[in-house]
């Protein structure tokens, strides 16, 4: 008889065990001449060398099966243990899975053309309203990177521009004051990583979310970087910040220039950006549009009514210029 401990690494301990340990009784079930105590993160386990091998085997493949796709249950411990293939597979439209096991795969033809252009470039530019997924699919782009150990690090940032009020004048300190202008990738990393996972990797920093502002003077390596809501940085913040990039680190650049709230006289930096980069080998831009939205059916008709708004009034200044 051996003794064996055995750490789990990747994977929520709470999410390996299952409601009420349900998981590990079922691991004990198939396993019958296997003594285990299960603490934490923790396996402690006892038998011959022939089924601690197997155990072993079969508790590694559960557990890099649990990170891919955020469950673990019944039904895929059983096929694992068995040696067949588990059920939920991971298609090639698959990015990652939710916390609740669901795939997260591209939901249009150009969601489709951020995950190719990632894939293909080591920056990508994704251009279109709200709604239409392009920060969604650029978090879920990281969080596969992060999960294959392509990256040692997610960065995640986005311009503070203030309504209203100075971020000097917000309460708390500086995470604090700027916790509510990055929420919408806080979500989007909610969605992705089990609660008490994320916590670990945000406290240890391979989870990075900063303001622009922090930017300077970095070099970022081994990252995956996503600045969202580009639309309102300066020309001089995102020179910055796309100068930033490091050895083996991607950046992925999304915005809608419907949407730009940068005080006059400033313009945007993306606008620019665009112009000036659109050739530049190893860049892919993507732009999305009203068809890629994939919130509740009426935003599409807002950005819609909002379009056509935007255009009557355009028009309209045109014809009180040509008249003067």
């Amino acid at each position: 008889m051996i003794d064996k401990t055995i750490v789990l690494e990747e994977v929520d301990p709470v999410l390996f065990y299952g409601p009420n340990n349900n998981n590990i009784q079922l691991l004990k079930s198939l396993f019958p001449k296997i003594r285990l105590v299960a603490r934490g993160n923790v396996l402690k386990v006892l038998g011959d060398e022939e089924e601690m091998c197997a155990f072993e085997e079969a508790v590694l493949a559960i557990e890099r099966y649990g990170a891919t796709h955020n469950v673990v249950n019944e039904e895929s411990i059983i096929e694992i243990v068995q040696g067949k293939r588990p059920i939920h597979t991971n298609p090639d439209s698959t990015i990652v899975y939710s916390i609740n096991g669901k795939a997260i795969s591209p939901r249009s033809e150009n969601q489709l053309k951020i995950v190719q252009g990632f894939v293909k470039n080591d920056m990508v530019f994704a251009i279109g309203p709200a709604g239409s997924g392009k920060t969604y699919v650029a978090i879920a782009l990281a969080v596969r990177a992060l999960k294959n150990k392509e990256i040692k690090r997610i960065i995640l940032s986005r311009p503070a521009v203030e309504a209203g009020e100075k971020l000097g004048f917000l309460p708390g300190d500086m995470k604090e004051k700027i916790d509510p202008y990055l929420q919408p990738l806080y979500d989007a990393l909610q969605d992705m990583i089990p609660a008490a996972k994320l916590k670990e990797y945000m406290d240890l920093n391979i989870i990075q979310i900063a303001p622009l502002a922090f930017m300077r003077g970095r070099t970022l390596n081994d990252a995956v970087v996503i600045l969202d809501e580009a639309q309102n940085t300066t020309p001089q913040q995102i020179k910055m910040f796309l100068t930033r990039m490091g050895m083996n680190t991607k950046m992925i650049i999304t915005g809608d220039m419907t949407q730009i709230d940068l005080p006059r006289p400033q313009s945007s930096g993306l606008i620019q950006a665009l112009r000036i980069l659109n050739d530049v080998k190893g860049i892919s831009i993507v732009e999305l549009g009203k068809k890629d939205i994939v919130r509740h059916k009426l935003v599409e008709r807002i950005v819609d009514a909002y379009d056509k708004f935007d255009k009557v009034r355009k028009d309209a200044k045109e014809e009180k210029r040509k008249g003067e």
